[in-house]
């Protein structure tokens, strides 16, 4: 979706922040539920809609609800999910900070899309800023939170001028921001290497998403060639965030690397793999490590399950002796400040 032009004489203004979204309990059922829309959006599962329906429904729901809710329990909280609980607190946050109406929403699950939509427009927002919570481009995350948005927007609040955050894997604040998370949660570590873990794509949604048709992929360097491509290119865009994080903490080469977790199917994805590089480098000698999840602005299954328990075993098995899982900025209060200050740029507060 196209950011639309913002009007100054507007006053009924609001901010829309979208994250993933949580099944509304560990349960069974909920987790199946989740998964069902989740799994048939057509930019997570990109085939025609019979076989998307069939693989859905029949073959991925009903092997995976079962071990997918006995995950979501071991990190289910008193208040419910992390995600949930954290963008909420998030929202509060920067709702103060602006003094206008901050809804949180999410793009599979509750609270929808259009729920807070149908809120926003009961109080008569007329101008509204969209913030997807994802800090690079990519078809299944940013891409897909737009078009829900236009279509609810063109269902529910038809003529309300819109406009929308672009990625920010390279914004000065976000990256100063997160570096100095990163720093103050190592302060008291001692680490030998950084891998910052990246949630993974298929390679076949690279070169969907390349406007070039012929640039992602189609060579070893292709992300440090300069091309149009890399505004929608989800790997170019991940490592154009390590390096600067990178730069930001002062780490050399060799006290870092990029990997990328969470496949789904047997068709390639983007490499390496989370799961390979941990034993790699415990392999080489690497007894300290700390995990850096710089895909993700809050804590869920894919951080505190996959990377914090998961991925946390396999090294040690492989002969690591330390593990650090660095937290997202969740609702840290300098990222709070950072989306209070986009919005009041983009809503002319």
């Amino acid at each position: 979706m196209q950011s639309l032009p913002k009007s100054t004489t507007q006053k009924n203004v609001a901010v829309l922040l979208v994250n993933l979204g949580s099944p509304i309990s560990p349960d069974k059922s909920d987790v199946g539920r989740y998964l069902k829309e989740f799994l048939m959006d057509p930019y997570i599962i990109d085939v025609p809609y019979l076989l998307r329906y069939f693989l859905v429904n029949f073959m991925i729901v009903p092997k995976r609800s079962t071990s997918s809710a006995s995950l979501y329990r071991k990190i289910w909280t008193a208040k419910g999910s992390p995600l949930i609980v954290n963008t909420e607190k998030l929202t509060n946050k920067v709702a103060n900070l602006l003094k206008v109406p901050v809804v949180m929403a999410m793009r599979y699950g509750e609270p929808s899309i259009e729920s807070g939509l149908k809120k926003l427009k009961k109080q008569g927002v007329d101008n509204l800023y969209v913030v997807p919570l994802y800090p690079q481009y990519a078809m299944s995350t940013t891409l897909t939170v737009n078009e829900e948005v236009e279509r609810q927007i063109n269902k529910h609040l038809s003529g309300v001028t819109v406009s929308t955050t672009s990625p920010f894997y390279e914004d000065e604040d976000y990256i100063r921001v997160l570096s100095a998370s990163i720093k103050s949660q190592l302060a008291d570590k001692a680490f030998d290497h950084i891998l910052f873990s990246y949630h993974g794509v298929p390679e076949r949604h690279l070169r969907k998403t390349d406007p070039t048709g012929n640039h992602c992929l189609a060579s070893e360097n292709c992300c440090e060639t300069p091309n149009k491509a890399h505004r929608f290119c989800y790997k170019h865009q991940c490592h154009v965030s390590t390096e600067l994080i990178t730069q930001s903490l002062g780490l050399t080469p060799n006290q870092y690397s990029i990997s990328f977790q969470s496949r789904l199917g047997k068709d390639p994805w983007i490499q390496p793999y989370t799961s390979d590089k941990i034993i790699q480098l415990a392999q080489s000698g690497i007894k300290k490590l700390a995990i850096v999840t710089p895909a993700f602005v809050s804590d869920c299954l894919e951080t505190i399950e996959e990377i914090g328990m998961e991925v946390r075993k396999e090294f040690l098995q492989a002969g690591g002796d330390e593990f650090h899982r660095i937290l997202c900025l969740n609702d840290d209060n300098d990222w709070a400040d950072i989306l209070a200050k986009w919005s009041k740029s983009a809503l002319n507060l």
